[in-house]
Formats: C-alpha cells, structure tokens, sequence
C-alpha cells in the first residue's frame, strides 16, 4: 500500500502545482492576454501540443509547473503583452494562483467536513494538583478556550500547540466562560513541575464538542481554512525567531513521505483516503499563502513591485527600472531553487535512513 500512498502523494502535489498554474492561465485569458505556453512540471518535455497561439507541456519533474505569458519579462510591442495591461488585470492574473490554491483547499475541507456529525474545540479539562490560578479571576473548568498570545484557537489541538511554544513567562488568554469572552491579559500561568513532570502548565486541555448543523458546518470549514492559513504565519514567525529549524521544513519529497506516512497509520482505505486529502488541503492553503509572500520570484514578490510601480508613477512620473526588477526576480530564483535543493536532499536523506532503520 506505501507505493500507492507515493503515487497519491506525487498526483496531488502535481495536481496543487496544476491548479495553481491553472489560475493564471485562466485569469491572462479572461484579461485579454496571450499565453505561450502552459506547463505542468518543470525540466525535460515529456509531452507537447500546440493549439491555437498557446503551447501545452507536460514535463518530467512534478515539482513546479508554469503559465509563460506574452511580455511577461519586458515589452514585445504586443498589445495583447502581460506588460502592456493595466494595474488591476496584471493584480488579478498575478493573484490567480494562489486563489485557486485557497479554492482547492477550501473544496475539499467542504467535501471531509459535509459528512461529519460534530466538530471539537479547545476546553480546559481540569487542572493538576497545585494550580494556582483556579478561580473566577483566573481559569475554570469548561472555559472553551478562545485566544493564546494573540493567536486564535479555531479547533481542537490549537491551544496545546500555542503553549506549548509559550516561553513560560506568562500567557495572554481569551476564553469563553457562560457565552462572554473574559480577557486575562499576562497571565502568571507559568511552566512549573506538576505530577511529578518538569516543564508543564498545570493545565489540562480537553475536547467541547459542537453539533454539526448546517450553519455550525459552513462555520467549521471556516474555521478549518482560516487555522491553516493561521498555521503557516504561525510557523513563519516561529522559523524566523529560531523556534523552530530549518531542518523540519519540507519540500516535495518530504510532503509526499508524509502523505505516505499518513496513509500507512489510517486504520481503513476509507481512512486513509481522508487524512490524505485533509493533508492535501493544509498544502494548498500553504501555497496560496507561501506564494503571496512579498519575496522577488514568487506571485507575492511580483504584486509587491506592482504596487510599488504604480506608487512611483503616482509620486514620480515614472516607474521602477524593469531591468532592476528583473535582477532582483532571477536572484531570489536562483536562492529559492538552491534552497529547495537543499531540503530536497535533507528530505531524500531522511528516507533512506528510516529505510535503513
């Protein structure tokens, strides 16, 4: 079952790669805008026809793909360029991707979630011997957690998560006690020895569960989509602050071993085929997100240098050097490329020391 669980994992990396090209090829056609070639996959062709004035490719390796758009890199002189359009259609074109993306994520939330018959949120169970904060002015038993340092806890699991990267100092909390919101700004829940275990809260989290009417459903999918989008800001902030390393990130190899990990622990078929697909949806609302970053290179990096050349033509008549832009863009290419290899091949070494183990 594992090699099935890799080819599911690869489909569905290719396909999030597919989509998200897909976005830009339909949104430049919608805007009036010529389209070369459309690609699935990048390195040695595979696959190739012509149809009309637009070229489809599928390529060897499945970890990227592109949408090649007339003057997309300086102008042809082709009225019908990526260059020669204005500021809203090169905004939504640039933006399609990652819509798509967050689309794609947020269909198959809907279709795991349509089925379910209740979801969970985050409660304080109780608390360990010695806990000193127990009490109106503090936490009580049933106060469904709401907030933890400013990070909201949509479902189940996130506030284990957040405390578990507090650094013990305090906490800012919101919770819901008798249907109010009650605010405990810097509160000294501090990590202490409870139960004879160093390191913990004192605190036990538990499980509220809501039924799954329609309207509680809609919310929940939310809920879900808005917790994976938090998620990766999350672990931004935690990678730039030096909690988290470099060397828990993933790229395609590792995504797709994990999707083989999640398969190989679902107990049925059935199983196995919902927490791949929920997996699979966490990556597509990552790369909406990742791909909006403001970073040269990615869609996020090319609307960023859009809005600042239509702020220097408001202020100066003029826009920013395209030869600038296109600088910065191959650059940062060059160091995302060189970073993917890297993970790509911590992640290959992963694989063969747990084959090896």
């Amino acid at each position: 079952m594992s090699f099935v669980y890799v080819l599911a994992g690869i489909f569905i990396f290719g396909f999030l790669v597919a989509i998200h090209e897909l976005g830009h090829f339909l949104a430049a056609r919608l805007c009036g805008v010529r389209v070369n070639e459309f690609s699935i996959g990048m390195g040695p062709l595979l696959w190739r026809r012509e149809t009309g004035e637009t070229r489809y490719s599928l390529r060897l390796l499945p970890i990227g793909g592109f949408c090649a758009l007339e003057g997309e890199d300086g102008d042809t002189g082709d009225e019908r360029s990526f260059t020669r359009q204005g500021f809203w259609k090169k905004l939504v074109i640039l933006a399609a991707g990652s819509f798509m993306n967050l689309l794609a994520g947020i269909a198959v939330i809907a279709c795991i979630f349509a089925t379910a018959s209740g979801f969970y949120v985050d409660q304080v169970a109780g608390f360990s011997e010695g806990f000193p904060l127990e009490g109106e002015d503090g936490l009580m038993e049933g106060d469904i957690f709401y907030k933890i340092d400013g990070w909201r806890t949509y479902l189940r699991g996130d506030a284990s998560l957040l405390l578990q990267f507090n650094d013990g100092k305090g906490v800012d909390m919101e919770v819901i006690r008798d249907g109010e919101k009650v605010v405990l700004k810097d509160l000294p829940l501090y990590r202490g020895t409870y139960d004879g275990q160093e390191g913990r809260f004192g605190l036990m989290v538990g499980a509220a569960r809501v039924p799954a009417t329609f309207f509680n459903t809609v919310k929940f999918i939310g809920y879900q989509t808005l917790d994976f989008v938090q998620q990766v800001w999350f672990s931004l902030i935690q990678l730039f602050r030096g909690s988290v390393g470099l060397s828990e990130v993933s790229g395609p190899v590792g995504i797709v071993s994990t999707m083989t990990e999640v398969g190989n622990a679902s107990k049925t078929a059935m199983d196995a085929v919902e927490n791949i697909a929920f997996f699979g949806a966490l990556i597509a609302i990552n790369l909406a997100v990742m791909n909006l970053l403001p970073i040269p290179a990615l869609d996020g990096g090319r609307i960023f240098f859009l809005a600042v050349d239509a702020l220097s033509l408001g202020l100066f008549k003029r826009k920013v050097p395209e030869k600038y832009q296109a600088a910065m863009n191959a650059a940062c290419f060059i160091l995302l490329m060189g970073v993917m290899l890297l993970v790509t091949l911590k992640d290959v070494g992963q694989l063969f020391m747990r084959g090896g183990s």
